[in-house]
């Protein structure tokens, strides 16, 4: 049976050996696009493989995208062939920043309709806290088979939240900084706030103090109280540019929330057409 949320720290040192399972290392800063790969070749989880968010987890940068568009699909579908993911394969993904980073890999997967996709709760700080084996070892990686049947109804446009802003149609969950969401403090974008009733909700609200998601009955009350009555498929999550967002998505899931979905643009997007509405403070 495949995990498609979170597995445990001692599930994935059960299977390093298990050639199902595909690991790969999602570690990035946005502020040092190399600071990942270069920790990944200095010491990694056994068999894991570098995924980079820019390179690999987006496409590149047009007038009217955000930081980090999503790629076509069918060439993304090719870039995890190459990593050896098929079709029957686990994949675990995993980063040194709460799941921040990887949370994109693990939403882009299931974006595919790969069966099988899980984020090593706690990451690698937590595995490293464990004492469990690393190497700067490369592994040795066959092509895979992998089919690629994108999902569409998982994504919203910012066409569609245009029209939704000032109705009740839709919830727009952000999961950036409150500082950033009010706009107080922008270092990324060039213009700060939010898209116009949209509620914070920062994807660190998600964790325990050990770096684990909270457990799942407490993450189901936690996000009811934001849908207030409403389904799970009226909640979009968005972020500065669709990654952290995803980590509020896992949550919901982790919840027994399924169904929510996607703005992938997000504000790095919104803000490129001055003609969309902008929000300040609370």
């Amino acid at each position: 049976m495949y995990i498609n949320t979170i597995v445990s720290t001692e599930d994935l040192a059960q299977h390093l050996n298990d050639p199902n399972w595909i690991v790969l290392d999602c570690r990035f800063t946005l502020t040092d696009s190399e600071s990942g790969r270069q920790a990944y070749i200095k010491n990694h989880i056994p068999g894991a493989r570098y995924i980079h968010l820019d390179e690999d987890l987006s496409a590149p940068i047009t007038e009217s995208t955000g930081r980090h568009p999503l790629p076509d699909p069918q060439s993304f579908s090719e870039k995890i062939c190459r990593l050896g993911i098929g079709i029957n394969k686990q994949v675990v993904v995993y980063d040194d920043s709460f799941g921040a980073m990887a949370v994109r890999a693990w939403w882009m997967l299931r974006w595919l309709g790969h069966p099988g996709v899980a984020l090593l709760d706690g990451g690698y700080p937590k595995w490293l806290r464990e004492k469990r084996p690393v190497t700067p070892d490369l592994p040795e990686i066959h092509n895979g088979h992998c089919a690629c049947l994108p999902e569409p109804t998982q994504i919203v446009t910012a066409d569609e939240l245009l029209h939704a802003v000032g109705s009740e149609a839709l919830l727009i969950i952000d999961a950036r900084p409150e500082r950033r969401f009010s706009g107080e403090f922008e270092p990324l974008d060039p213009v700060a706030g939010h898209i116009p009733g949209s509620i914070n909700w920062p994807f660190d609200e998600n964790l325990d103090m050990d770096g684990t998601y909270l457990p799942p009955e407490a993450l189901r009350e936690n996000f009811q109280a934001l849908l207030k009555g409403r389904p799970a498929w009226q909640a979009i999550h968005s972020c500065g540019s669709g990654v952290t967002a995803c980590h509020n998505l896992l949550a919901m899931e982790i919840a027994g929330l399924p169904g929510s979905r996607l703005y992938p643009g997000s504000w790095s997007e919104w803000i490129r057409d001055p003609s969309r509405p902008i929000a300040l403070g609370e």
